[in-house]
C-alpha cells in the first residue's frame, strides 16, 4: 500500500466574508465632533489594492482646516477635557471600546478592502488589538498618581498624531488611547491611502458621545502632515512611519517645546540556532513575513539559521510558502492579500530586482495572481550577503532575506549590523540562551520562539533609526505627560 500524499489535490471552496458593509461614497473631515467639507472642495481617490479600482473620495484637508481641528482641540482641552475628571475621561474610554467589540465585524472589513491584508489577520488580531488597546487604558484613566508613583502627572495638551498604512486603525488605538487616558485632545492624520476606518472610527466616537473637539481627523497627504506637525498649537507629536520623515519631524520639532516621540522603520533578524523547534521555527517565520504581506516595520525580513540547519530550513520553508493561498482579502481561506499600492508594489519589485542583480538566489511561490490590484508572490532569497540591499533596505513586502551564521557570537553580530532597532526573534530550546542573546541585541522589542506578538500591557518601540519613546502598557502614558 502506497504512503498517502495529497499535495495540492484538494482545494479550498472561496469562503467570501459574507457580512454586509458599505463604503460611503465620500468621505468628508471630522472636526468639532461633525463631518465637514474641507475648504478648498478638493477630494482624492481612495483605491482598493485587490481591485487597483477606486472606492471612495476622501477629503482633502487644506491648512485652513487644520488651523481649525487644532483650535477645535486647543478649546475641548481647555474647556472640557482637560477639566473632566478622570474617571469620568475613562468611562468614554470604556464605552468606545465596547462599541468597537459590537462593530469589530465591520471594521475588520473595512480595514481589509482598504488595506489589503487579510480578513483573518484584520478580524483576528487587529480589531481586538483596537478594542484591548481602549479598554486597556480607560483603566489608567483614573490610576496615573499609581503610574508615576510621588509624582504629579498632567497632561501636555493637544497632541498631533500621524499613523501609517499598514496598521492603519490599529495606529490610531495605540496613539488616541493613552493620549486621551492622560487628559489630552487629538487631531489624528491617517495615512493617504487608508484613511477609510479612522473616519468609521470618528462615527464611533459620535456614538460613545465624545466631547467636541476631543478628537479631530483631517485627511490629505505628505503636505497635510507636515503642516499639523509644525502647527503652533501642537503640543505634542506622535508618528509612526518612514525612517526618512521621521528625521525631518525630528528637525521641524528641534528646538521647541513640543513633546516627540517617533516609531519608525525597521529591518528585524528572525535568528533560528540548531537547538529550535524548526517546524515552529518555520511558522513564526512565516507570520513573521509573510501573513502580514511583510507590510509591518518590524516584520523578520531577515532569516539568521546557523549553518547546520540551513538546507532543511530553507526546504521546509520553500514547501511552507507554496502552500501560502494568495487572492481576495475578504476570502476567509486567504493567507497572503494584495499589496497596499502601486507605488509600494513597485518599491518591492525594484528591490527584488537588485537582489538578483546582486547575486542572491530567488525562492518563489508558484502561485497564480490575481489579474487586477497590486500583487507579490510570497518569495525568499539564499546566497544573501549582509552588503546587499535586500539585507540592509526595509522592504515592506512578502520577501525574506536568508542570511547564515556559525556562532552565536556571530548571530549577534550581523542581527546588529542594521542601522535600525526596532524588533528581533530568537528560536532556541535554551532559556538560558534566550536572555544572553536578547541582552546583547539592540532592538526594542525582542519575541522568544514566536514573532509578531503583541499586547496592549506591552511597551513597543525603538532604537538607533527605528526611533525613539514607547507605544503600549505604562511606559505608554509618559510622552503624554508631563511630571
Amino acid at each position: 500500500m502506497s504512503d498517502l500524499n495529497f499535495g495540492n489535490a484538494f482545494e479550498y471552496a472561496p469562503a467570501p466574508e459574507s457580512t454586509p458593509v458599505k463604503l460611503r461614497r465620500q468621505y468628508e473631515l471630522f472636526i468639532n465632533g461633525k463631518f465637514v467639507a474641507p475648504s478648498g472642495g478638493k477630494y482624492f481617490g481612495s483605491v482598493n489594492p485587490a481591485t487597483g479600482k477606486r472606492h471612495a473620495r476622501i477629503a482633502k484637508a487644506e491648512t485652513k482646516d487644520v488651523d481649525a481641528a487644532v483650535r477645535s482641540a486647543r478649546r475641548a482641552y481647555e474647556k472640557v477635557w482637560g477639566p473632566m475628571s478622570p474617571a469620568e475621561r475613562g468611562k468614554y474610554l470604556f464605552r468606545i471600546a465596547r462599541i468597537i467589540q459590537e462593530k469589530a465585524r465591520e471594521l475588520a472589513i473595512l480595514e481589509s478592502m482598504d488595506g489589503g491584508k487579510p480578513i483573518k489577520e484584520s478580524r483576528d488580531v487587529d480589531i481586538p488589538l483596537v478594542a484591548a488597546h481602549f479598554f486597556y487604558y480607560a483603566g489608567w484613566a483614573d490610576k496615573l498618581e499609581y503610574a508615576f508613583p510621588g509624582r504629579s502627572p498632567q497632561p501636555v495638551g493637544v497632541a498631533g498624531q500621524v499613523i501609517p498604512w499598514n496598521f492603519p486603525i490599529l495606529m490610531a488605538a495605540w496613539k488616541l488611547a493613552p493620549a486621551l487616558a492622560c487628559g489630552n485632545t487629538v487631531v489624528l492624520k491617517p495615512a493617504e491611502t487608508t484613511s477609510v476606518t479612522a473616519m468609521h472610527l470618528a462615527e464611533i466616537f459620535q456614538e460613545a458621545g465624545l466631547p467636541d473637539g476631543v478628537v479631530n481627523i483631517i485627511t490629505g497627504a505628505g503636505d497635510t502632515g507636515a503642516y499639523l506637525v509644525g502647527h503652533e498649537g501642537i503640543d505634542k507629536v506622535a508618528f509612526t512611519g518612514s525612517t526618512g520623515v521621521g528625521k525631518q519631524i525630528a528637525s521641524t520639532v528641534a528646538g521647541t517645546r513640543k513633546k516627540l516621540t517617533l516609531e519608525l522603520g525597521g529591518k528585524a533578524a528572525n535568528i533560528v540556532f540548531e537547538d529550535a523547534p524548526i517546524e515552529q521555527a518555520v511558522e513564526g517565520v512565516i507570520n513573521g513575513i509573510y501573513f502580514n504581506q511583510g507590510h509591518v516595520c518590524c516584520a523578520g525580513s531577515r532569516l539568521l539559521l546557523q549553518e547546520s540547519i540551513h538546507d532543511e530550513f530553507v526546504s521546509r520553508l520553500e514547501r511552507r510558502i507554496e502552500t501560502l493561498r494568495v487572492g481576495d482579502p475578504l476570502d476567509k481561506n486567504t493567507d497572503v492579500g494584495a499589496i497596499n499600492s502601486r507605488e509600494q508594489l513597485k518599491r518591492i519589485t525594484e528591490l527584488i530586482g537588485s537582489g538578483i542583480e546582486e547575486g542572491a538566489r530567488l525562492h518563489e511561490s508558484s502561485c497564480p495572481l490575481p489579474e487586477d490590484g497590486f500583487w507579490c508572490r510570497p518569495s525568499f532569497f539564499t546566497g544573501v550577503s549582509a552588503s546587499h540591499r535586500i539585507a540592509r533596505e526595509e522592504i515592506f513586502g512578502p520577501v525574506l532575506s536568508v542570511l547564515t551564521f556559525r556562532t552565536p557570537a556571530e548571530a549577534v553580530s550581523r542581527a546588529n549590523d542594521t542601522c535600525y532597532g526596532l524588533s528581533a526573534g530568537i528560536w532556541t530550546d535554551k532559556g538560558s540562551k534566550i536572555f544572553k542573546i536578547a541582552d546583547q541585541l539592540k532592538a526594542g522589542v525582542i519575541w522568544a520562539n514566536t514573532f509578531n506578538k503583541f499586547d496592549p500591557t506591552s511597551p513597543f518601540g525603538g532604537y538607533k533609526e527605528s526611533g525613539f519613546g514607547r507605544e503600549g502598557g505604562l511606559q505608554g502614558l509618559m510622552p503624554y505627560v508631563r511630571i
